[in-house]
């Protein structure tokens, strides 16, 4: 009963002991000597070559076989060695007094000197008719790389002679393809073509990467035994760095059903790695001479080594590319940590650096999804199949599938590049890439069952190599190396900045309520000091004999300066402002298009908040007075000159003088405003003040210390009028300036809103007034406007509802605020006029004066 034989797979070549095969091809003969210099194997054919029979040179000294010339030149060469696993060679030496020419092989191995030889070729004519340096000169040339894999293979079989050069990539997986050939016409051609890893077993694999060189003369050659077969030890010779080693039956098998009679290998190492290989086939025997092969051994590493610079520019090209939108995307996501919850964002802004079609963020058990991948569920399931790997790694595969039988993941996914952006809890971006469905086309079927062969249970080679198709599935395209450096990148930064935001959110809050209560602190300071400051305007100015109506205008223009100076002052933040600018505010509210009877000399200062608000109070009393008794009282005549300068210590001393008015006395009783005049800056600043009733008019000097005054940055300021020229001109009150229309107004303060309307009324207008949106609506549909005046701020809402229900119906609107500009114009209608807080007859004569209302006829 025969036994059983179990199948024969691919695997079968990755056992076999290639190296060890205790044989050479014939074309030329071995020698393996000890260190002390006598021959301890030789190959069968010695004497065909040295006239000496194998079993002779065996104990023998090596300087009994060769001369000393030759011995004396082998032993110079071998002092050049370096490293393992190299090798010389000698060419066009004399060994023997027969005086025959020999190229030699030299190298060490396991305390041997394995010296080969073969004659020298008399016949040039393979010779490289080019130099090295003109042929990478021409490998440099090429733009692409698909360009510089076809000059390759040229310059590779114009250097050998070979029938065809293919250049031969392997993949990842040990798999090739041939990406480059050249060929003699009417062979066919196998550009294209994908063999798998079993073709060239794994130990041949790692074999190509220590010989770069293999030629194989004659596949139908006779192997030529090395004897003896074992030493001492009982150990075969090993001959991975033999130039002339036999060959595997198996690979010859392989050759012969592929119709080649010869080949070559060249080996193309990238970074320590084997690349691929120059795969050259011949249709007989052929055996390009030392010299040429050891030319062509020199072209292949040249060559590789262009590759690997082609292929690092590339890569830093990438790398370089792909760091930069990386270094945005943690840029962003330091400024906006909400970011990271956004797929659609992140997938967008790494699709550039890492390529995707889909990508899924986990962070703190909360997911978001974006594209081509999982659903919720298959997510959450592959989230904890990543947190079996190890942690802090990048992880990435091309056949999800294979990888994670168990999961339920649509099949249009293939693909995953998982990175790990935190420590402690496990959280992930994951990044997705699509099925590439795509047809191989195979050198044969990479499946089809083999049987037992000639050579006994071992593989038998494939007898057909016609190119054989096969549909992958279930695969995408891999995740580079590249890519994977610039995932571990994000990574590693994206952890560190997830770890900032974290520590960042925490002093934030912490930061952030401390300054509310510090700001709640200021602003109840602040509000005590002005609601304090106006309830002493109003007492002191009832002081003075007059009539209610003056009260009332004078307590109103003194308020209104002070606003005035607010709001200036709090326009740059609470910064120092403009001298030259509050005086012509105050020109403006007062003299309107006369404002060239106010003439100012002095390069701006800016003035510290607490002495700006004084100054404002002061000249607002100078200028009321002037107007009412003073040279500004007479029509046309009268004028006031104003001028400042710093002194030596930085003080700023300014001078007023009224002139070509009515002659002035001293008044025998002072009231309220000529106080704030002569008091207010050596009360509040520490300043002077000196008040002088000379008869051509009233002269007053003041000195503000340097500690309230600093210099004007022209770049800051906007560019100031001219000397004795307002800002802007100011419209006359008009009692019927509004008469017949219907205006609305919205305010939700009832003060304010009554303050409002009395302004309103007695420039004629009809007021309805609303205080919040709601009631203005209501209002709005059962009632038409002329105007409406609205308060942008309603407590909890704004008015900017109404203004879009007011265009629609073309009517003419103005906002009012007390926040500035900036706040009532952050909405869609920002061409919009602002009045700004508090309402004053001037204030809203002025803006009425700009805006286009309906004539009442």
């Amino acid at each position: 009963m025969s036994e059983a034989r179990e199948p024969v797979d691919l695997t079968n070549c990755d056992r076999e002991p290639i190296h060890q095969l205790g044989a050479i091809q014939p074309f030329g003969f071995l020698l393996a000597i000890s260190l002390d210099w006598m021959v301890t194997r030789a190959s069968a054919n010695l004497a065909e070559f040295l006239g000496i029979p194998q079993a002779d040179a065996l104990g023998r000294p090596i300087s009994t076989l060769i001369t000393p010339e030759a011995l004396h030149t082998i032993r110079n060469k071998l002092t050049t060695l370096r490293g393992p696993d190299v090798v010389e060679r000698i060419f066009d030496i004399t060994l023997t007094a027969d005086l025959s020419r020999f190229d030699l092989a030299v190298h060490i191995n396991e305390n041997q000197v394995i010296l080969e030889g073969e004659r020298c070729q008399e016949d040039r004519r393979n010779a490289p008719s080019l130099s090295m340096r003109s042929m990478m000169s021409r490998l440099d040339q090429a733009e692409t790389l698909e360009a510089f894999f076809r000059e390759g293979a040229r310059q590779a079989r114009a250097l050998t002679g070979f029938d065809r050069v293919m250049v031969y990539r392997f993949d990842e997986g040990g798999s090739g393809e041939v990406v480059a050939e050249a060929a003699r016409s009417g062979i066919g051609s196998f550009l294209g073509l994908h063999y798998p890893a079993s073709d060239i077993p794994v130990q041949a694999r790692a074999l190509y990467l220590r010989n770069l060189f293999r030629i194989i003369a004659d596949v139908d050659a006779v192997p030529v035994p090395v004897l003896p077969q074992v030493d001492e030890y009982g150990q075969p010779l090993d001959l991975s760095m033999s130039v002339l080693r036999s060959v595997s039956p198996i690979h010859i098998e392989y050759l012969k059903n592929m119709g080649v009679g010869a080949s070559l290998s060249i080996s193309i190492v990238v970074d320590g790695k084997l690349w691929g290989l120059f795969a050259c086939h011949h249709y007989g025997p052929h055996l390009p001479s030392a010299q040429s092969r050891s030319t062509a051994e020199l072209f292949g590493q040249m060559f590789a080594s262009r590759l690997e610079s082609r292929e690092r520019r590339l890569a830093l090209d990438y790398e370089t590319k792909a760091r930069r939108i990386a270094d945005r995307l943690l840029t962003s996501v330091a400024d906006n940590a909400s970011l990271l919850d956004d797929p659609a964002w992140l997938i967008e802004a790494l699709a550039d650096a890492v390529p995707a079609d889909g990508i899924g963020v986990w962070i703190n058990g909360r997911m978001a999804l974006a594209g081509i991948g999982p659903d919720e569920r298959g997510f959450s399931a592959l989230v904890r199949h990543l947190n079996r790997n190890a942690g802090g790694r990048i992880y990435a595969v091309d056949r999800l599938a294979e990888t994670y039988p168990d999961l339920k993941i649509d099949d249009a996914v293939a693909g995953m590049l998982a990175i790990p952006i935190s420590r402690s809890p496990r959280d992930y971006v994951v990044l997705f890439r699509q099925e590439l469905v795509r047809t191989v086309r195979w050198g044969g079927d990479p499946h089809k069952p083999v049987e037992y062969g000639p050579n006994g249970p071992r593989l038998t080679p494939r007898k057909s190599f016609e190119a054989w198709s096969e549909l992958v599935r279930g695969r995408s395209l891999p995740f580079t190396e590249a890519e994977r450096r610039v995932a571990e990148t994000i990574r590693v930064t994206l952890i560190e900045v997830v770890l900032r935001l974290t520590d960042e959110a925490s002093m934030a809050r912490q930061m952030a309520n401390e300054r509310q209560e510090l700001l709640i602190a200021e602003l109840n300071h602040r509000v005590r000091n002005i609601l304090s400051l106006i309830t002493g305007i109003i007492r002191q100015s009832q002081t003075t004999s007059v009539s209610l109506g003056d009260y009332i205008r004078q307590l109103e223009g003194r308020i209104q300066s002070l606003a005035r100076a607010h709001d200036q002052i709090t326009r740059d933040h609470w910064a120092p402002a403009s001298l030259r600018q509050l005086l012509l505010a105050e020109t403006a509210a007062y003299l309107g298009k006369n404002a060239q009877r106010f003439r100012m000399n002095g390069e701006d200062v800016l003035l510290d908040p607490q002495a700006f608000s004084t100054a404002a109070l002061v000249f607002h009393e100078l200028m009321t007075n002037s107007a009412k008794y003073g040279s500004l009282s007479v029509a046309g005549s009268g004028t006031v000159e104003l001028g400042w300068i710093r002194d030596d210590e930085g003080n700023l001393r300014i001078g007023w003088r009224e002139k070509d008015g009515p002659p002035v006395a001293e008044p025998k009783r002072h009231g309220f405003g000529s106080t704030i005049i002569r008091r207010s800056i050596p009360y509040d600043l520490g300043g002077k003040a000196e008040i002088s009733y000379v008869k051509q008019g009233l002269e007053a000097d003041f000195v503000i210390p340097a500690r309230y005054v600093d210099a004007v940055d022209p770049s800051v300021l906007p560019q100031a009028a001219p000397a004795g020229v307002a800002e802007h001109k100011s419209t006359p009150a008009n009692q019927e300036q509004l008469a017949g229309l219907k205006i609305l107004l919205v305010e939700n303060n009832l003060i304010i809103a009554m303050d409002g309307e009395d302004i309103l009324r007695r420039l004629g207008a009809e007021v309805t007034t609303a205080p919040s949106v709601a009631e203005a609506m209501e209002i709005l549909d059962g009632r038409s406007f002329d105007f409406a005046l609205l308060d942008v701020n309603l407590g909890d809402e704004t008015s900017f509802g109404i203004a879009d229900r007011l265009a629609a119906a073309g009517v003419p609107f103005v906002f009012a605020t007390g926040y500035g500009e900036g706040i009532a114009q952050a909405n869609s209608h920002s061409g919009a006029p602002v009045l700004q807080k508090p309402y004053t007859t001037e204030g809203i004569t002025d803006l009425l004066a700009r805006v286009q209302l309906p004539k009442k006829g």
